[in-house]
């Protein structure tokens, strides 16, 4: 079913709705990273000298040049750490237009989903990417203690998360927030696996800016696959 749901939202992409959501958080994705970069890339400009004296070598000109060039390699290794809470922020503000777009094209039977309030989007969002934060700040110790394994536990907390989240929004649209939960809980197996095979490719630099809207409509697939197995409303 997972799979399905993949490979229905590769096939989407030509899709002129879902394509132009797909760009529209592709842009504000790289946005915010650029942003970020351009703040390191000031701080380091601002901390470090244009001419550094070293012992026995003297007058280094070049050190600002290559420091600024490198935060352009932390950048992208930061991503892959940034582009979780991203994820975690994007749901509450691209689901519905994804999931609209999915249900277009491969659900047209089914009427119209309410929208979620704009209030409650932002709420949702708000909650979801404070808990990210909180709960990743809270593992770093445990990623120090596990050396070699920590990509395995990050993956771990982040796809529960993400399944967890991914899930019951795209679910909610149909069947409220009681009725979603409900739902993640009878099937918590199959969406932690679809939030780990999420959060794995988040992990890789420039892939992971469109995997927070791809997710969006592959938790879309995963929740009418699993409500038409169990009969539940569409």
């Amino acid at each position: 079913m997972i799979l399905s749901a993949f490979l229905k939202t590769l096939g989407q992409i030509g899709d002129r709705a879902f394509r132009r959501v797909l760009l529209l958080g592709l842009g504000l994705t790289v946005l915010l990273l650029a942003v970020v970069y351009a703040l390191v890339f000031f701080l380091v400009g601002w901390m470090l000298p244009d001419t550094l004296s070293l012992p026995w070598i003297g007058a280094v000109n070049w050190v600002d040049e290559l420091l600024s060039g490198a935060s352009l390699l932390l950048m992208l290794v930061l991503s892959v750490f940034l582009m979780v809470p991203v994820a975690s922020a994007f749901i509450g503000v691209f689901l519905d237009d994804v999931a609209a777009a999915v249900e277009r094209r491969h659900y047209p039977h089914l009427p119209e989903a309410p929208r979620i309030p704009v209030l409650d989007q932002i709420r949702d969002a708000v909650g979801f990417f404070g808990v990210v934060v909180a709960v990743n700040l809270a593992a770093l110790v445990l990623y120090f203690l596990v050396g070699p394994l920590a990509p395995l536990l990050f993956w771990t907390v982040n796809g529960y998360l993400l399944g967890r989240e991914y899930f019951q929004m795209a679910a909610m649209r149909r069947l409220g927030r009681k009725g979603a939960v409900a739902l993640r809980k009878r099937h918590g197996l199959t969406v932690f696996a679809a939030g780990l095979l999420m959060a794995v490719p988040l992990s890789l630099p420039l892939v992971n800016l469109v995997i927070p809207i791809l997710g969006a409509a592959v938790f879309t697939h995963l929740y009418h696959g699993l409500a038409a197995r169990e009969g539940a409303a569409p």
